[in-house]
């Protein structure tokens, strides 16, 4: 990639470096994050986004949370979960977050049991949170792997939101099939949804879509059933940030408008997820919370208003597709087909240990 959307800088003692992705696609800057708080706001104002690329930034705000405790490793613990309870507050959607918080006090739990060195601990940590980092990109490159059988030579591929470089460590979720399938010089057209409120198809897919060469076509959101329609469409591939036990799976709004599309006009619908994405202990989707927005997100855009004073708003982030309606799901484990409660526990089984 010509970029990279996240990415630390130095070693325990460094900094989080992420594009500043409320600025693309007019303007190409990085933000140098120093403090847990900046993490904080970078994760809430959406500068950092993806559901990967959250829990990376997490587990490196975690770091960032601790360094210059050194009072004790008693203390530097007990700092640790204060600054992952914080981190936590930042989005409630995006199960990513939540597993790199629970993993970095996990893995603090047990090495306490072996040093009190407040330093050593600090270094287990950010070594801890590099691992994430680079699990992600090896995630991405394996979802790229098994997801390429589904990319449709010479055909359409319909995406909504971003859940590609942006969205990662690497090549994504969603787009990291098409990176490989364009690497393997395989002809396709991507048709990117705009996403409204925010126009992360528009102000993101398409721009790193773009910088990689891919054929892209940009449509407003309420285009998505006409290219359809016109046979334009032989793949839908989206991203996810939390998926239940039972295959049902909440993305970006907009998303289940999209999978009854593809199964009114019988076009496979994918998605694609790292298992971190997976959150087994709900047993549907009905259980996954749904983060509510602010007003001003849907009622201007770029500073201008778009609708009259006082109107009220609706303004949900995230929507839950059920799993009847999703044709697969591509993780770095391989493929998930079809999707119910049964296959998703035998991809899952050597973890579960049953």
């Amino acid at each position: 990639m010509k970029f990279r959307a996240i990415e630390w800088i130095g070693e325990a003692n460094g900094f989080l470096r992420i594009i500043d992705q409320t600025l693309l696609p007019s303007q190409v800057a990085y933000l140098d994050l120093r403090t847990v708080e900046e993490v904080w706001e970078a994760i809430r104002s959406l500068r950092v986004r993806g559901a990967p690329a959250i829990g990376v930034a997490a587990a490196f705000g975690a770091v960032l949370g601790v360094q210059g405790v050194d009072s004790g490793a008693i203390a530097l613990g007990s700092r640790l979960a204060r600054v992952c309870d914080y981190l936590g507050t930042s989005r409630p959607t995006a199960v990513n977050l939540f597993y790199a918080l629970d993993r970095m006090q996990g893995r603090f739990q047990r090495w306490i049991e072996e040093t009190q060195n407040v330093e050593e601990l600090r270094q287990r940590l950010w070594r801890e949170a590099v691992t994430i980092w680079d699990e992600d990109r090896a995630m991405c490159r394996a979802i790229a792997e098994n997801g390429l059988e589904i990319v449709p030579e010479g055909g359409g591929v319909l995406t909504h939101c971003n859940a590609g470089a942006l969205a990662t460590s690497e090549w994504g979720t969603a787009l990291a099939p098409l990176y490989r399938a364009h690497q393997l010089v395989r002809k396709f057209t991507v048709y990117a949804d705009e996403t409204r409120p925010l126009l992360q198809g528009a102000r993101l897919t398409a721009w790193e879509l773009m910088q990689a060469g891919i054929d892209v076509v940009l449509i407003c959101d309420n285009m998505a059933a006409t290219v359809l329609r016109e046979g334009r469409i032989q793949l839908v591939i989206v991203g996810a940030d939390r998926i239940a036990a039972n295959g049902d799976t909440a993305n970006k709004i907009g998303t289940y408008g999209l999978a009854l599309l593809a199964h009114a006009h019988g076009v496979p619908f994918y998605v694609a997820a790292p298992s971190s994405t997976f959150d087994l202990s709900l047993n549907t989707g009905e259980e996954i919370p749904i983060e509510q927005r602010g007003e001003n997100e849907v009622t201007h855009l770029f500073g201008r208003s778009l609708a009259p004073a006082g109107v009220r708003v609706f303004n949900p982030a995230f929507d839950v597709t059920p799993h009847r309606l999703i044709t697969g799901i591509v993780t770095e484990r391989g493929m998930i087909r079809p999707v119910d409660r049964c296959t998703i526990r035998a991809h899952f089984q050597p973890r579960l240990g049953s």
